[in-house]
Order: structure tokens, then sequence, then C-alpha cells
């Protein structure tokens, strides 16, 4: 319970539970029977994340007589998908400058894609009458160090100053701020995976989970897929496993799992809500390389996360890394930085996941086994909304279309691998070191600078 007494961090924290808030729920769906035995079907597709789940939706809408079977090696959402801040984003490209500066001719048709692409999602939702609190509201971006005041462009339409910014949202810790009110919405994430596995199934998709697939076999029937306890003959196979790369051979070196992790807090007061002012459901990015990203959630609590993304040694993947004492008491103290305020809150939740980062920030794609397998990984946190958009990449290149998407420079271009161990850790470890100088300082470092030369980089 909240307390008029201002609270240390370790007694803020001292009853967080270490879940995920959005899976934290007695309306969890209970797991689906895992595969067995041997069965075939015209598409499979692996993972039971965001990306596998729009495969799955999309590709029943656009041919109902197709056979899908969708496995999932753990269950639907538990991942990334479950994780994260439930922020559902039209940018393709993680943000304008990174699509400027990457792929600046085609950046005007990159922009009106990802608009329909979000425009769909919304359609889905109503279409199919999804319960997930999908709540367009648009993002508040707002500067907390003077150097980044530049980047909201002062003195253009829509560039709010320090008093304006402040009477949206109380936080002494803003100095100036922009609301992008088209460009994103807010969901529960976990509800709507578990919505959108609902409509897969509605429309006539097999779902089971608890199986892992452990290799890809091609023939020219097709691909088999062997699981712990079941085969899958497959005419075509969407690859939709995300930082979990050990079927994507080769290619798995373009990926680079990151630990970001997250606190909630427990449901604020009327009184509460009113002493910050956030009335509206826009979520809340603050600038820089480390940033943190911030919302309302539908029971009136306030989701805090990002900032100290850690990458492990080895690429290393791990439940216990999901904990991190260090991160969360700094995403603490740095919440009551931001909101003084709300001295007395606790935090009922707090929890890590691990996000799939490639070099470019972006969703990279593929195909391969002949071109019977496509694949999409590496979305560097913008999944919830790019994923969809990455399900139609996957079904035009697997029928081998040519549409508007698989035209892009950005569809056909994959990014520069990043290096084994220890050259990996060195460079990582270096990186967010130079990010770290730079948001204090306001100058770009060195280092930064030759990443920018070579399209490397790393991204919270």
């Amino acid at each position: 319970m909240a307390t008029d007494r201002e609270l240390s961090v370790e007694e803020a924290l001292a009853e967080a539970r270490p879940v995920p808030l959005w899976l934290d729920t007695p309306g969890r769906p209970a797991p689906r029977p895992p595969l067995t035995g041997e069965t075939s079907t015209d598409l499979l597709i692996i993972g039971g994340g965001f990306t596998g789940l729009w495969a799955a939706v999309r590709a029943k809408e656009r041919n109902p007589e197709r056979e899908v079977l969708l496995v999932e090696g753990d269950r639907v959402a538990e991942h990334a998908t479950g994780r994260n801040g439930g922020f559902c984003e039209a940018s393709l490209t993680h943000g304008e400058a990174n699509g400027l500066n990457r792929w600046p001719e085609e950046y005007p048709l990159l922009e009106r894609l990802g608009a329909e692409n979000l425009a769909g999602i919304a359609a889905t939702v109503e279409r199919y009458c999804m319960e997930c609190a999908y709540t367009p509201g648009g993002v508040l971006a707002v500067a907390t160090r003077p150097h980044t005041v530049a980047a909201l462009e002062p003195g253009t339409d829509g560039y709010l100053d320090r008093d304006a910014v402040r009477g949206l949202v109380g936080s002494p810790t803003y100095l100036a701020g922009r609301l992008h009110t088209e460009s994103s919405a807010t969901v529960d994430p976990a509800r709507m995976a578990w919505e959108l596995a609902r409509v897969a199934e509605s429309l006539g998709v097999r779902i089971a989970e608890n199986t892992r697939v452990r290799r890809l076999r091609t023939s020219q029937e097709g691909v088999t897929a062997v699981c712990d306890a079941a085969r899958v003959r497959a005419g075509r196979v969407v690859l939709a496993t995300n930082v979990f790369t050990s079927l994507l051979g080769a290619r798995s070196l373009a990926v680079v799992p990151a630990y970001d992790h997250v606190l909630a807090t427990e449901p604020l007061t009327p009184e509460q809500w009113e002493s910050i002012g956030w009335a509206a459901p826009y979520g809340i990015t603050d600038l820089g390389n480390q940033f943190h990203y911030y919302r309302r959630t539908p029971d009136n609590r306030i989701l805090w996360g990002g900032y100290d993304a850690i990458y492990h040694f080895g690429r290393g993947i791990r439940p216990e890394y999901e904990q991190r004492e260090q991160t969360h008491q700094l995403l603490a103290r740095h919440f009551f930085e931001t909101f003084p305020q709300l001295a007395g809150v606790r935090f009922t939740h707090r929890w890590g996941g691990v996000i799939d980062t490639c070099s470019r920030f972006t969703a990279f794609y593929g195909v391969t086994h002949g071109g019977r397998v496509a694949h999409a990984a590496g979305f560097t946190g913008l999944g919830v909304g790019a994923s969809r958009f990455a399900a139609d990449v996957m079904l035009d290149l697997l029928a081998g279309e040519d549409t508007e998407r698989t035209r892009l420079r950005m569809v056909r271009e994959r990014p520069v691998p990043f290096p084994p161990e220890p050259f990996a850790w060195a460079g990582i470890q270096l990186t967010r070191r130079a990010m770290a100088r730079e948001d204090e300082t306001g100058r770009r470092p060195l280092w930064l600078k030759l990443l920018d030369r070579l399209g490397l980089g790393f991204d919270s």
C-alpha cells in the first residue's frame, strides 16, 4: 500500500513480485497440449509470440483454405511478447532518424506502410472484438537534459517548452517535449497475444504449445520440422523465433540478446494521479541513447522500463538473467527522481525480458531452404507493431510475390553481423560506455562515430 512517508528504493521494491505484470493474472489461458506423433500442414509457423501469431492470422485471412499449424516451444506470449511495455508504434525503422539515415530514398514509403500497418492492427482489434486494452493516444517525447532539447525542434509547431510539457505531466525533470498523437497506441501485450491466438483458432489454425522444434530438414516434398515428440511435414515454414536463433544458422550472427528490465507500481489513487497531472492515455519516453519508456496501465499503475539494456557474455539467455537487482534499483531511483510526488509508492512487479537486437535496430528478413522457410528477427524492442508487417513480408516472400514490401531495400538488405566472442562482448561494453558518455555530455564520442560509418550500433 502507498504511504505518505518517503520510501527508500529498497523499501519500495521489497514486495515486488519477480514476474511480468501482464502474465500475472488469473485470466491467463491454460496451456494448449503439445504436439505428438506425425502430422502435416501447408504452412508451419514456429513461434507463439506476436510475429508468429500475426503470421497465422494473416495467412488465414489471405487464404482461408490453407492449413496452418503454429507450434510454440514454451507458452504463447511467455517471452518478449508478454514482457514488453505495450507500446504499439507505427514506425518500422526504430524512429525517423534511423530510417532516414539508412533508407532515405524509401523512407516516405516506409512511413506510409507503417501507418497502414498500425491502422491494420486497429482494424483487426475492432473486427474480431479483441479485448486487449488497445488505446490510441500517441507518445509524449520529453527532454530531460539541456542538450536533448534541440532534437524536439524548438520554434516549430507542436514544440512544448518547459512550462507547456509540465502542464501535461508534472515532472521537475522535463525541460521540453513534443506530443506525437497519431503514431502510437498502447495495449496489454499479453492479452493481445492471447486474443490473436483465439482469433487464429477461430479461423482454423491449430496451435500447440510446449512443442520445441529442434531442427529443420528439406526434401523435394517440403520441409520436415523435428520436435521432441513429433514431426511436422510442411510445404512452407515461417520462422518467428526472434531472439531464439538456433534454427537461423549462420544468420543468427546478426542478432544479439539484450535484457530489458521493467517495474510496475501499485495502482495509484486519484489524488496521486492529480499530483503529477498525467490524465491522457499517451505513453512517455525521454530522449537519449539510454532512455526510459513509461505508461499508464488499464488498472491505473505506472509501468516504468528501459534504460539499462544488459548483454551477457556469449549471447547468454538464461531465466536467472530476468531478475537483476542493480538494474531494478537503478530504475526505481530514476522513477522517484522523475516523480518525487510519488515518493511513498511501492512497486508490485519487477521483471526482465530478452530482446532480439540487430545492428540496424529494426527487423531483417530472408528465406532459406530453397525458398521454403522465411524468417524475420532483430526487432530491437519494436515488435509489438512491426511484427504484423513482418508477418506480411514473410508471407509475401514464401509466395514469391513481388510487392511494395518485398521490393523495399530494408527487406532485401541484411544487417552487419556482430562479431564472435570475445569481440562482441568487448565491443558492446565499449559502446554502452560511449553511449552513456554522450548522454551526459551531448558530444558524440569517436567510437560511436566510427560505428555510424560502419552501420553498427547498440540501442536500448
